[in-house]
């Protein structure tokens, strides 16, 4: 059998050899039948019946400053199928409406004008008044209050200072937060440093709750949503795509509640439950955009992590053409007396002394605990992977073989070919 695997803007064939013992994990998206209307249909339909709010033309009559929350270069949100449509409802309600698209570039760096050219098109960008949120520049944050981790709230003064605040996003299972979407375009979205890093603590990402698809007792989550509501984040459009980044739902509407929605349609198609542990799983970061660095690979990795044995070995499929991602990411792992040690130093941070990229790389480290990782990578960046403690191989048919050639040719094999797409259970 050949499985194209999401790897970069190309793909990686994976051969499996009928003699092997694999299975393959996948969301149920891959097949659901293919939506009757158009993904511009779903979102318009959606927006015409938002769920537990007003209709976004009637939230912004009387509102002069109005502010939509967008994702960043790191999210495959199809926002030419959503923003056009937000701006028409806005100015239905108040033509007038000084209307300002505010970039949630949470921690990550800068997005780039051909990226929001890429994101948008040429026409937003160039008649559209759009704001880049700087995570480290206090001096443009807004201190609403404290959240009930303890941890301060500030915001970019944009987001704060809007009459009606809003957000567009999709909803995706997320290896911390439970899902993404909803109010992570506040927390973390447009959140100052001192914020993210509260929420990112050792001790909220060490809880079990903090994990992939669980929002009940999830303590990141709770912070999120009592985020979302100090900073009046009012409505929500929010989509959930396919593997091509197509929209197969869309959901809009009060910020928590249409978000949960989101959430419920996407439980029951992404759950996926192997028939047994695997002593080899193999999982990616859904390619590009998601696969450019190490530091978002952590993601797809924690479903292998969760389909492997305690002593399984993960193959990540990521090409990393940006390399590590983080710097302190990257340090952290490369000069690790090792990874348990890392470990034991994090658990003793306290939640105000968090360090920039630490969940990073206290996710990372609990895998690699338990597992050790083979990456297939691009060929730039392999010898820094060894330096973090990763075996590499240059494409995954040579990892899988390296992986058998250790676990034997019984081994049990799950292939999960989207690992950011799927909740494991």
């Amino acid at each position: 059998m050949k499985i194209n695997l999401p790897f970069s803007t190309t793909g990686m064939m994976l051969d499996l050899d009928d003699s092997l013992d694999y299975e393959i994990l996948e969301s149920a998206i891959v097949s659901m039948p293919k939506p009757e209307k158009t993904e511009d249909e779903l979102v318009q339909e959606a927006m015409e019946h938002p769920i537990g709010s007003p209709r976004l033309s009637e939230l912004s009559r009387g509102k002069q400053n109005i502010v939509i929350i967008c994702s960043d270069h790191t999210r495959p949100v199809p926002s030419k199928h959503i923003i056009p449509f937000m701006l028409r409802e806005i100015r239905e309600g108040n033509p007038s409406a000084d209307v300002t698209l505010l970039i949630a570039t949470g921690f990550h760096r800068e997005t780039t004008r051909e990226e929001l050219v890429s994101k948008f098109g040429e026409e937003i960008v160039d008649h559209e008044k759009i704001v880049i949120h700087d995570s480290r520049d206090i001096s443009q944050m807004v201190d609403l209050g404290v959240l009930p981790s303890g941890a301060p709230l500030l915001i970019n003064r944009v987001a704060a200072e809007a009459d009606l605040l809003v957000s567009e996003g999709f909803i995706e299972t997320h290896f911390f937060a439970g899902f993404s979407g909803g109010r992570k375009s506040v927390l973390p979205g447009v959140s100052s440093k001192v914020t993210v890093l509260g929420n990112h603590c050792s001790k909220f990402i060490d809880s079990p709750y903090s994990r992939t698809g669980i929002l009940e007792n999830n303590p990141i989550h709770r912070d999120m949503v009592a985020a979302s509501r100090m900073a009046k984040q009012q409505y929500i459009v929010n989509v959930v795509i396919d593997s091509d980044k197509k929209v197969v739902h869309a959901v809009a509407g009060d910020a928590i509640k249409a978000h949960e929605a989101g959430c419920d349609f996407l439980r029951k198609y992404c759950q996926v439950t192997p028939k047994e542990k695997a002593d080899i799983a193999i999982s990616t970061n859904g390619g590009y955009p998601l696969d450019q660095n190490m530091y978002q690979s952590v993601k797809g990795m924690t479903a292998a992590e969760a389909a492997a044995k305690e002593d399984g070995i993960i193959i990540m499929v990521s090409n990393c053409g940006d390399g590590h991602g983080g710097e302190g990411f990257y340090k952290a792992l490369r000069d690790c007396e090792s990874p348990q040690a890392l470990m034991d130093e994090i658990l003793k941070v306290p939640q105000d002394k968090t360090k920039p990229d630490q969940w990073e790389y206290q996710i990372q480290i609990r895998i690699l605990i338990q597992h050790k990782v083979i990456y297939v990578m691009c060929e730039e960046y392999r010898e820094m992977a060894k330096e973090m403690g990763f075996e590499v191989a240059a494409d995954v048919n040579e990892a899988l073989w390296m992986a058998i050639a250790e676990k034997g040719h019984d081994a049990h094999i799950a292939v999960i070919p989207d690992g950011v797409s799927v909740m494991v259970h």
